[in-house]
C-alpha cells in the first residue's frame, strides 16, 4: 500500500506539467482563432470602404441655419 502512494506523489509534477501545457496551448489556439476572426472582420471593412464612393467618406459641411 506504501508503494502505490509513493508511486501516486511520484506521478503528481508530471500531471500538472501536463495540464499547464494543455491549458497553455488550449489558450494560444484560441487566442489565434479570435485574431484570425478579427482580422477577417477587418479586411471584409475595407473591402467594403472600397466599394464606397470618394465622397462618401467626407460629407459635406452643414451649411449652418438659414443658407
Amino acid at each position: 500500500m506504501n508503494n502505490i502512494w509513493t508511486y501516486a506523489v511520484a506521478l503528481i509534477p508530471s500531471i500538472g506539467v501536463g495540464y499547464l501545457f494543455y491549458v497553455i496551448i488550449k489558450n494560444l489556439l484560441e487566442g489565434d482563432r479570435n485574431e484570425r476572426t478579427a482580422l477577417a472582420r477587418l479586411d471584409k471593412a475595407h473591402e467594403i470602404a472600397e466599394r464606397l464612393p470618394e465622397n462618401a467618406d467626407s460629407p459635406e459641411p452643414d451649411p449652418g441655419p438659414g443658407r
